[in-house]
């Protein structure tokens, strides 16, 4: 047995996980893990529904990205019934999945990091916080709450309701969004655009004092997945997966995501709940691979709006292998939330989402399909087997916090060996650690965020399995 350093929960995430710093006889980082402590069990309580009802019952994964496994989850009705839906239909929920992801991005960034960025790794605990931020920086705080809520409105124009809406089908949506609501939501579209501009300049202001981080959060050579556009255009519902190096190469394309399978194996790790996927040919563990806003960024030939571009290509200045810093998950999620404004200022002009045309009709015509579309931690999908009466035999899930759990693994144990020496971390290297994960956004579950400081313990194991020290912190 070896001396552990136990974080136990890790805070301001979605859900419920620790990590464990692993230590030898000389007090050194061996390894470090991040475990996910929670078991939910969606795949198996699904089955025996209708495929129809998926939708709704699957938005109830996540209070936070609710949309997300709704979009999915219908594409995959949308393949059962073998349909094509209208084109209404298609860019109405790309219109709710753009304010999905403002919305997600808004919390990750301004609610959840902007405390370490703002106030310091090192700062104190009991002010490491939103409202920590908002007692230096109002009006940061407030402009983050005010994006968020962009980006519910757009989410409650759709579906009449900000968390789990009941709005997408199977075959279309239930219905177009009517002129009042669009005049409403182009009333927030200079706000929010301002106040995404203000962010990605603060972001830039602040970087240059964090180098250490940037430098020890996740650096290290892995694959890069996600969807994109025939043309390497962003996207964010529809496309192909693309497989990208660390340097950008192309090293799969144009994938079918019905194909997932074939590229993507899952591994179970008993020390965690989260499965660990991989890409199939280069085999567990080598082929890790990262999803989500910097992946997104990484395989693009460009976000195809003007601002969001000229974005893109300040992004890139970097260089490649600074960009594979998981430090700048920050930064991309600021040019997709520009990405997502734009989109949705051409989307509420466009007259297509008033049309009375917005839903095919069809019945079971495959016992077999799969959804995907791009959630804000990165790609999900979706995988029906149904019986001719179109009643769910077997669920796949395939979730973008589990793509990226081997690179939220090695990026703990890259911090961990960087900045823990003689066995000794400080409450700013734990919070160091616990960032780290954080840079992914992982969701790990419907959950809340205690204000201030949150319990943790961290225990001192000698060999023999004898804890020797204890620090304890209560919430």
């Amino acid at each position: 047995m070896t001396k552990r350093i136990v974080i136990d929960p890790v805070t301001r995430i979605e859900g419920h996980a620790k990590i464990t710093v692993y230590l030898n006889d000389q007090n050194e980082v061996s390894d470090a893990r991040f475990h996910v402590a929670e078991f939910r069990g969606f795949e198996k309580f699904c089955e025996g529904r209708p495929y129809t009802e998926m939708a709704g019952i699957t938005s109830r994964v996540c209070g936070i990205c609710p949309v997300s496994h709704l979009i999915a989850s219908v594409k995959a009705g949308d393949a059962i019934m073998a349909v094509d839906i209208p084109p209404a239909a298609e860019k109405l929920r790309r219109l709710m999945n753009l304010g999905q992801i403002v919305q997600s991005h808004a919390l990750s960034f301004f609610h959840l990091s902007s405390p370490d960025l703002l106030l310091g790794f090192d700062s104190p605990p009991e002010k490491r916080h939103i409202f920590g931020v908002a007692g230096v920086d109002p009006k940061l705080a407030r402009s983050g709450i005010r994006l968020r809520q962009f980006g519910q409105e757009i989410i409650e124009a759709l579906g009449g309701q900000k968390i789990h809406p009941a709005w997408t089908t199977p075959g279309g949506v239930r219905g177009p969004l009517d002129e009042d609501e669009c005049k409403r939501l182009r009333g927030w579209i200079d706000e929010a655009m301002s106040t995404t501009q203000a962010a990605i300049t603060l972001f830039k202001s602040l970087v240059g004092k964090y180098q250490e981080e940037v430098n020890s959060f996740g650096t290290f050579k892995s694959l890069f997945m996600g969807l994109v556009a025939d043309d390497g255009t962003w996207e964010n519902y529809g496309g192909r997966l693309r497989f990208v190096d660390q340097d950008r190469k192309i090293v799969a394309d144009k994938i079918d995501p019905a194909d997932y399978q074939e590229y993507i194996g899952e591994v179970v790790e008993p020390y965690s709940y989260l499965k660990s996927p991989y890409y199939k040919p280069l085999g567990y563990p080598d082929g890790i691979y990262r999803v989500g806003p910097l992946a997104r960024l990484k395989l693009c030939e460009q976000m195809g709006t003007p601002l969001a571009d000229k974005e893109l290509a300040e992004f890139r200045n970097l260089g490649e292998e600074l960009t594979t810093s998981s430090f700048y998950y920050h930064y991309a999620r600021l040019v997709e939330v520009i990405a997502c404004i734009e989109r949705v200022a051409q989307l509420v002009d466009d007259p297509d989402i008033r049309s009375p045309d917005f839903r095919a009709y069809a019945g079971v015509n495959r016992l077999e399909g799969v959804g995907c579309s791009e959630a804000p931690r990165g790609t999900l999908f979706h995988h029906y087997h149904v019986d001719r009466d179109g009643i769910i035999q077997k669920v796949d899930l395939l979730i973008a916090t589990g793509q990226n759990n081997l690179a939220m693994n090695r990026t703990v144990a890259q911090i961990a060996k960087h900045f823990i020496r003689n066995g000794k971390a400080t409450d700013g290297i734990l919070n160091r650690l616990e960032a780290g994960v954080r840079a992914y956004d992982p969701c790990l579950s419907c959950s809340t965020h205690a204000v201030g400081m949150m319990p943790l313990i961290v225990d001192l194991v000698d060999p023999s399995g004898n804890v020797v020290r204890q620090w304890k912190r209560d919430g």
